[in-house]
């Protein structure tokens, strides 16, 4: 049984109470009645989440918020001197033991959690302890890739962040051109793999082949604006981070396409969006 994670079972018995799922190995996990479906027969297959509850192996059909090895922001339900228990999508709680608080845990608070198994308990555990920028082999991505991050907060360096809900990388300070929020979500682009497994991230796409989605901040911020934007090639990095949330080097790139494709005039100190025709 593949604890923690989501996987196909089959139907091995069924009760008044609910439904016995096995795997490959006779091994079982109960689903509850709640979750089961009235036209379940023995043999059918079930995509379940299998999680412990009172020292059983259980079964839901509900989709938790990370699985093991997994990140999410979580948000406090109990906090007690012994531990926290976490609201994590699913009908069973997630337990932080207190020695794996970063902080004490407050309840009604959200935090970023990392989900793993205890080693010595063989329970699935929460923490808010966890490496910053950890080295890593064999990692699933290309110098360009789209990712999903979850922002953890702000360094001397940049913005650490969680990339795909498994891997921590980093924004480099000169690389974020909007305001950030800790635990909110962005979309990013893996910026580098560097040579000691240590991951870098962009909030923007590089390169010229990504510029059709500079354009098109551009397009719609002179839509809004009756054509005008008081932004040039000569404006200060800063203002064009402000206004379009992108650096000076895209924005020209931009501009310049768009001057190209006839679809901008290019001013001493504005851009013009130009009518079909003009």
């Amino acid at each position: 049984m593949d604890l923690g994670k989501t996987q196909l079972l089959k139907i091995a018995e069924k009760n008044y109470s609910g439904l016995f799922l096995e795997d490959e190995n006779g091994e079982r996990a109960f689903l509850p009645k709640i979750f089961a479906s009235e036209d379940a027969e023995i043999g059918d297959e079930m995509e379940v989440f299998v999680y412990q509850d009172d020292d059983r192996l259980k079964a839901t059909i509900e989709k938790p918020n990370a699985e093991v090895g997994e990140f999410a922001v979580m948000t406090c339900v109990q906090s007690l001197p012994s531990g926290a228990f976490m609201d994590w999508g699913i009908i069973k709680d997630l337990f932080i033991p207190y020695k794996q608080q970063k902080q004490k845990i407050v309840e009604g608070k959200r935090y970023l959690v990392h989900v793993y198994i205890d080693e010595f308990l063989g329970l699935i555990t929460g923490t808010t302890r966890f490496k910053r920028n950890p080295q890593y082999e064999d990692l699933p991505f290309r110098k360009g890739d789209k990712v999903n991050l979850i922002l953890m907060g702000e360094g001397e360096l940049g913005w650490n962040v969680i990339v795909n809900k498994k891997y921590i990388g980093l924004i480099y300070a000169s690389d974020v051109y909007k305001k950030l929020f800790p635990l909110s979500e962005e979309i990013g682009y893996i910026k580098s793999i560097r040579e000691d497994g240590k991951i870098d991230v962009s909030l923007q796409p590089e390169g010229y082949e990504n510029n059709d989605e500079f354009q098109q901040i551009i397009l719609d911020k002179l839509k809004d604006n009756y054509g005008l934007l008081y932004l040039s090639d000569k404006s200060e990095p800063e203002e064009i981070k402000q206004e379009l949330q992108m650096s000076k080097k895209n924005f020209k790139k931009a501009i310049g396409g768009l001057y190209r494709d006839k679809k901008i005039e290019i001013l001493e100190d504005k851009i013009r969006l130009l009518e079909e025709g003009e």
